[in-house]
């Protein structure tokens, strides 16, 4: 529905600009969404006319719909703008905004934006851009409303009004002292409350959640969630407030981190571009490595088959049974890590907990592998008819299997945190890459103790 609505307003747009019918055009502008507007954008190739369209609104909501646009279509943009125009915009912009689209662009736009900003604008975006990528620091903007705790409410409602332009968020402000430390938070609505002349120390909450400049930005993104948080502090090692994170930008950090995890639970290198603007070479290469890693380790599963090959001579039977108890062995593996790598990411458990892990996949390994077996039993008995030592040797590897994929799903994704690597990596792939090793080397040691 939203394509549709997104093709139907490009197509409205082309045809009014044709029809040189600005006016028209101007209008439709004015009464869509500025994220709307922004999808639409994205949608148009022919540059000249992007700028055009970009050119019909006012330069607020200009500011608003570049800071949603994509990295491509904001070069575009830039590229084809006069320096007067590219200067207004740089005023309206909020600064974390103006930092997130530098990020994006090639030195020659980041040269021409600092050369077109006042000094104070470059001292603030220079050191936003030093801050190491996925920071709180790179996160935030500066664009804060600060109170200083012997203000009356009068006097704060003055100062937020004739600063309410120039921030980006006014549901909480935040106190602090002459020098700048944080002393507290007071939200909105507490001042609109509050008697006139109540003092801001009086209704200011002293315990504030506040992070450092350097914290990971995964998080800041659990805080945010654990305290249900629209903007948070930002604060150095003195803890003096430098800025605040603000919840549209959680969102994003969400969007990427989630990403990341899908893309290594399926063996696949994240991607800065989207599936449909990324290159063939740059999809190839970024799946290559791991399926290279996954083939290479796949060799260990060759050298145990052949290191039975007289039992898989003797038996042949044995054979046809393979792919059942690694591709059970694997989904097993992959159901207890997705499990483990959720309630890593969502802050539920850590390293701490991976005796409770290692007992709790233990008992559901027994319950599901004696299941599993059971029914398993029966089937190679009355459809495959096979000799009931055969089905008892691989239904006991099958038991071993289910137990031991269950145990590896829930402690790889453990150890991998611990040791600083993305739990993610033990995901599906590798884990099943060790199952199948092991159920194989159970499976021969089985048969050879029971058939031969």
């Amino acid at each position: 529905m939203e394509d549709l609505r997104s093709s139907a307003l490009i197509c409205s747009l082309m045809e009014l600009i044709d029809a040189r019918k600005f006016a028209d055009a101007r209008t439709i502008i004015l009464e869509q969404n500025v994220v709307d507007i922004a999808e639409c954008i994205d949608g148009i190739e022919d540059p000249a006319k992007v700028l055009f369209i970009f050119r019909l609104m006012p330069k607020e909501m200009a500011a608003e719909v570049f800071a949603y646009l994509d990295p491509d279509a904001q070069q575009r943009i830039v590229e084809g703008m006069t320096d007067r125009e590219l200067t207004h915009m740089l005023e309206e912009l909020f600064l974390d905004d103006t930092v997130d689209f530098l990020e994006e662009m090639p030195a020659g736009i980041v040269k021409r934006v600092l050369k077109l900003s006042d000094s104070e604008t470059r001292q603030h975006i220079n050191r936003l851009l030093k801050y190491p990528e996925d920071s709180a620091g790179s996160l935030m903007t500066i664009e804060m409303m600060e109170l200083k705790k012997g203000m009356t409410v009068l006097e704060a409602i003055r100062a937020i009004r004739r600063q309410s332009s120039q921030k980006e968020s006014l549901s909480s402000s935040f106190v602090t002292t002459p020098d700048r430390k944080l002393e507290g938070v007071v939200d909105l609505h507490d001042i609109l409350a509050s008697r006139d002349e109540t003092v801001i120390e009086d209704i200011m909450e002293s315990d504030v959640i506040a992070v450092h400049t350097h914290d990971d930005q995964a998080e800041v993104a659990m805080l945010f969630k654990k305290y249900d948080l629209l903007a948070m502090p930002v604060v150095d090692n003195e803890r003096r407030l430098v800025g605040i994170i603000t919840i549209d930008d959680v969102v994003d950090v969400i969007e990427e981190e989630n990403t990341e995890d899908i893309y290594r639970m399926a063996a696949v290198t994240p991607d800065d571009e989207t599936y449909l603007k990324s290159g063939v070479l740059s999809i190839a290469k970024n799946r290559f490595i791991w399926l290279l890693i996954l083939m290479v380790s796949s060799t260990i599963t060759s050298f145990i088959i052949r290191s039975y090959e007289e039992a898989l001579a003797t038996l042949v039977v044995l054979t046809a049974y393979i792919p059942m108890l690694m591709n059970t062995g694997g989904n097993a593996g992959s159901q207890a890590s997705t499990m483990v790598i959720r309630g890593l990411s969502l802050g539920e458990m850590d390293i701490r907990d991976v005796l409770t892990v290692i007992w709790k996949e233990f008992r559901v390994g027994i319950i599901c592998g004696v299941g599993l077996s059971g029914f398993n039993f029966a089937r190679l008995i009355f459809l495959d008819r096979l000799d009931p030592l055969v089905a008892l040797a691989i239904c006991s590897t099958l038991l071993f299997t289910v137990i031991i994929a269950k145990l590896c799903g829930g402690i790889l994704p453990l150890v991998a945190k611990r040791v600083g690597v993305d739990p993610a990596i033990m995901a599906a792939p590798l884990i099943t890459t060790i199952v199948d090793a092991v159920s194989l080397s159970i499976y021969f040691a089985l048969a050879t103790m029971f058939l031969l």
